[in-house]
Parts: C-alpha cells; structure tokens; sequence
C-alpha cells in the first residue's frame, strides 16, 4: 500500500490506548484496528476528524505516501 498509517506512533505519543481512541471517536475497536494495520481500503473524513482532534495531530501526522515504484 502506497498509503501508511501511523496511528501506532501518536497513540504512543498521546499515551492513550487504541480502546480509549475508539471509544473517544465513537468507531469500533475492530475499524480502528483494521486502519492501524494498514488494512483499510478508505476512511470517512469525519472519522480522520475525530482520530486528528483526539490525538491532536494534522492528517499529514496520521498518514503517509511511499512511493513504492522504483524509479525511471
């Protein structure tokens, strides 16, 4: 996946939980597991609201782009 999820390293930072960030965001803790392992194919932007106001952080914080194609 081109697109990474770093949701691992701010709830480290913010020493919460994933339970607590579900609950606090009101999204199940199996969706929220299935973004944090990278497996999720889209997120609803009030829900990149609500993890980004919980955590304090910017979506630029929470996602990545890798750029997996070797260079030409």
């Amino acid at each position: 996946m081109a697109i990474s999820v770093k949701l691992d390293d701010l709830l480290h930072d913010n020493r919460m939980t994933l339970t607590e960030l579900a609950e606090r965001v009101d999204i199940t803790l199996a969706n929220l597991s299935i973004l944090k392992t990278g497996k999720a194919k889209a997120m609803r932007f009030t829900t990149l609201e609500a993890i980004c106001r919980e955590l304090k952080c910017q979506p630029g914080d929470l996602l990545a782009f890798e750029d997996k194609e070797p260079d030409q």
